[in-house]
């Protein structure tokens, strides 16, 4: 059986594993049959979370390295030789990776170079070539500030520390907050990345119910009450992967639950500008136990690598910065400057409102294909929730989307709980086109009528 593995230097952590295991291929470090270690061993051993190792896993089969047996397994490739390049097999259109579709009123390549031509000609642009304080520079701290302050009330510079993307300012947090074996209450569906996270903190995910309006309170309040969580972790808005937004009631009731039993909250809202309508951010609610985290990735583009968390005090915002010195040392000041010269003359307002309203078009595009399949969406956001029919298991039916050249997430990344709903995360945004889109949908809708491959008829 292959040892899982990965190479450092590969563009990105699903191509290191893809390149490690082609490696091996060619060294006989593994041979033609071999079985690979199920998804989520490889995902452990290797310290990263179960959506990275899923998408390796289909780049391997869209390269020939590998083929999955259904019932058995994925299995070294039987047609290798171990030397000539496998044949590329039939291009895989990826719906499995959560992140923004580039709408045609927005030019990047444009944008990106000229933005950045912009910062750098500015009269102390050169110093966003210099290592800056892990706080983010000064500047960049301010305008994120007058940013946010339009929904948190009281979020001032010395409060806003600038992360280099939300999952790094997610695992200093956790780092700062909780130590091995402490407990934090999340969605029985949740973030990947969290669960990547407590793996590697050690932290005990406690499972809260959930329905389709998000975390139910009184789920939050027994746990709580018989668990005693030292940290809850939510997604108000456009929850990942669920789509729900918590309305105002229950954000209120959740506040309140966590004040009266001392738990602290990490608001994860990335989703948040993209929705036409806001309710009030936890951060606001709850501001002396509420860290709140907003990332660019979801409302421009995850290349810019930037997040604005805002700490409860000045004083927290300092500590914070501390792990993030030891950690990744800085945000990339020049990305973070881009993105002030993005909120400054409006470029990222207009960037958000494209998003927005191709998303709004990608989503109709979804109803009138899915039909009458039971899911959920927000009319604004770039995912959607599918619940599956009873002859379907989610990790199945994403097998088989995979072989058909569609790449979907089941529910089993995302769950906390034992034995998850069977549901299956669709991603509209990284769709090349709407073309593209409406193929892979209609793959997907086709097949979820049909019985599993191999299964007995019922008579």
């Amino acid at each position: 059986m292959w040892r899982p593995r990965l190479i450092e230097s590969a563009r990105m952590k699903y191509l290191g594993i893809v390149e490690a295991l082609e490696a091996d291929i060619r060294s006989a470090r593994v041979a033609r049959g071999d079985r690979l270690p199920p998804q989520r061993a490889i995902a452990e051993a290797l310290g990263v979370d179960l959506t990275t190792v899923t998408r390796a896993f289909n780049e391997a089969r869209r390269r020939g390295l590998v083929e999955a047996q259904a019932g058995r397994g994925t299995f070294i490739s039987e047609k290798l030789d171990g030397s000539a390049a496998p044949e590329r097999a039939q291009p895989l259109l990826d719906l499995s990776m959560n992140i923004p579709p580039q709408p045609a009123a927005v030019d990047f390549r444009k944008i990106v170079p000229g933005g950045i031509a912009g910062v750098l000609a500015s009269p102390r642009g050169l110093l966003s070539l210099h290592y800056q304080e892990s706080t983010g520079a000064e500047a960049d701290r301010q305008i994120a500030a007058n940013r946010l302050a339009h929904w948190i009330e009281g979020a001032t510079a010395d409060r806003v520390v600038i992360a280099g993307g939300a999952q790094s300012a997610l695992f200093a947090l956790c780092d700062l907050l909780l130590t091995r074996g402490d407990m934090i209450a999340a969605g029985a569906m949740t973030y990947p990345g969290l669960k990547a996270v407590a793996f590697q903190k050690g932290l005990v995910l406690e499972p809260l119910e959930m329905d389709d309006k998000g975390i139910i309170p009184d789920a939050f309040e027994r746990a709580c009450r018989d668990r005693a969580p030292k940290a809850l972790y939510v997604i108000p808005s456009i929850d990942n992967p669920t789509t729900a937004t918590l309305p105002e009631d229950r954000r209120r009731a959740l506040a309140a639950i966590a004040r009266k039993h001392d738990v602290t909250i990490i608001e994860d809202d990335p989703y948040a500008p993209l929705r036409a309508e806001r309710a009030p951010a936890l951060a606001e609610l709850a501001p002396d136990i509420t860290w709140h985290l907003a990332t660019l990735s979801k409302c421009a583009t995850p290349a810019l690598r930037v997040a604005y968390v805002v700490a409860p005090s000045a004083k927290k915002a300092l500590r914070l910065a501390g792990v993030l010195r030891a950690t990744i040392l800085m945000a990339p000041p020049l990305m973070s400057a881009l993105a002030s010269r993005w909120i400054a003359d409006g470029m990222l307002d207009d960037i958000t409102q494209a998003i927005r309203t191709e998303n709004a078009q990608r989503q109709k595009l979804a109803a009138s294909i899915l039909g009458d399949v039971a899911f959920a969406a927000d009319p604004q956001g770039h995912h959607l929730w599918l619940r599956l029919p009873e002859h379907w298991r989610a990790s199945d039916f994403a097998e088989h989307a995979d072989r058909a050249g569609v790449s979907i997430v089941p529910s089993s990344a995302f769950a906390v709980t034992a034995h998850p709903i069977e549901a299956v995360r669709i991603s509209l945004g990284v769709a090349p086109d709407r073309g593209a889109l409406e193929d892979g949908l209609t793959l997907l809708a086709g097949l979820i009528g049909q019985p599993p491959l191999g299964s007995k008829a019922v008579v």
